[in-house]
C-alpha cells in the first residue's frame, strides 16, 4: 500500500476559509484523502513491483537465448548433413 502525505487540515481550513460548512469541508477532505490513496495503490508501480518484472524479463532473455543456442545447433547440423550429401553425390 502506497502512502501519501496530504495535509486534511489544511485542506479543510482552506475550505472553511472559501465558506464551507466544516462538516461538509471535512467529509470532502476524507473523500479526496481516499481518493488519492486508492489511484496511487492501482497506478504507481512499487520497488517491489520492479524487482520483480526484471526477474521476469531475466528468466525470459535464458529462455531466448536457449531456444537461440538450440536453434543455432540445428542449422549447423542441418548444414552439416547437406554439405555431406552434396559430397557424396557430387564425388
Amino acid at each position: 500500500m502506497s502512502t501519501i502525505t496530504f495535509d486534511t487540515f489544511r485542506f479543510v481550513e482552506t475550505l472553511e476559509k472559501a465558506g464551507m460548512p466544516r462538516e461538509q469541508a471535512a467529509a470532502f477532505s476524507q473523500a479526496q484523502r481516499d481518493s488519492l490513496a486508492e489511484a496511487l495503490d492501482t497506478t504507481l508501480a512499487t520497488k517491489a513491483d520492479i524487482v520483480k518484472l526484471e526477474n521476469r524479463i531475466s528468466l525470459l532473455d535464458a529462455k531466448v537465448d536457449a531456444k537461440f543456442s538450440l536453434l543455432q545447433w540445428m542449422i549447423g547440423f542441418n548444414l552439416a548433413v547437406t554439405m555431406a550429401v552434396l559430397w557424396k553425390v557430387f564425388s
